[in-house]
């Protein structure tokens, strides 16, 4: 009897035990410990990871304020593109350049058959010459009828008509020679000149063939300076200045930059990407570099 109370009490006090356990179990599990080297790699790259996120916060602010450098790509264009296209129809006599011939202001690209034009003039010099005879006779009758009618010696009437034959002979001459003008002007403007310093960027037409009106025969872009696009982001508005200077590395010279300096700054902020256009100027007296030359902007932000 008294081994079977014994036995009650202790499987009372184990339920009771197991009951005062099972919670504390739940609450305090934990997943199994990792092993040491998986345990160091976890713990390394969570505070690595860390670190990270908050310097480069850090480099950013410092870039767009301090000493950073802003980073941009472009294109160069040219700031003048000249279509040239014959004042005059004709036929092309003589072709003086080709695609990629550097020319200067003034210099000859090519000359349309002159020989009407050549025959016109002569005749319009020859006719200027005549007219120029009769203003001459007409001067001369004219001062004889001033002496006249001084004396009253002809009458008004007579007088009137001299100076009226001078000043058509007048204005025959100078008929004649606006027409002259005219032919020798047209004679000029067969040779079609490059009006800029710059290279032929399209060659549209060759000799013999016929130019209409407006009919575009050769291209010349300008290619000192050259200008260079891109655009920055927002928050260097306030660090970008006309004149600020810039430098340019292209891919054809890879150890080389390229001086340059703003020149344009836009106003307006693009609202899709949160920047605004800068525009850069070249000076290329060398020429090497092009039109269509990608290139790689940096530019140190100015003191605000």
């Amino acid at each position: 009897m008294k081994r079977s109370l014994i036995l009650v009490m202790l499987a009372v006090a184990a339920a009771g035990c197991t009951k005062k356990e099972e919670p504390k179990s739940v609450v305090r599990a934990e997943a199994p410990p990792l092993p040491a080297d998986v345990a160091k790699v976890s713990v390394g790259t969570t505070s690595e990871t860390t670190t990270t996120a908050g310097e480069a916060s850090a480099a950013t602010v410092a870039s767009g304020e301090s000493q950073g450098t802003i980073i941009a790509s472009g294109e160069f264009v040219s700031p003048v593109r000249s279509e040239l296209a014959a004042k005059l129809p004709g036929r092309v006599a003589r072709m003086y350049v080709d695609e990629g011939t550097r020319v200067h202001k003034g210099d000859p690209l090519l000359t349309l058959e002159t020989d009407y034009p050549r025959l016109n003039l002569q005749k319009a010099e020859a006719d200027a010459q005549r007219a120029a005879a009769a203003e001459r006779e007409a001067a001369r009758d004219l001062d004889r009828k001033k002496e006249l009618i001084a004396k009253q010696s002809i009458p008004q009437a007579t007088f009137d008509r001299t100076q009226a034959t001078y000043d058509q002979a007048r204005a025959m001459r100078a008929s004649a020679v606006a027409q002259a003008d005219i032919f020798r002007q047209q004679l000029s403007d067969s040779t079609m000149r490059s009006p800029i310093d710059g290279v032929v960027a399209e060659k549209r037409t060759d000799v013999g063939q016929r130019l209409g009106d407006a009919t575009v025969a050769l291209v010349v872009v300008q290619i000192s300076p050259l200008r260079l696009r891109f655009r920055v982001p927002e928050k260097y508005l306030a660090q970008v200045r006309p004149g600020q200077s810039v430098r340019a590395t292209v891919d054809p010279y890879p150890n080389q930059t390229f001086d340059g300096r703003v020149a344009t700054v836009g106003g307006v902020i693009d609202p899709a990407t949160r920047s605004f256009f800068v525009e850069t100027e070249f000076a290329n007296r060398d020429g090497r570099l092009k039109p269509g030359l990608f290139a790689r902007v940096e530019m140190a932000p100015s003191a605000r």
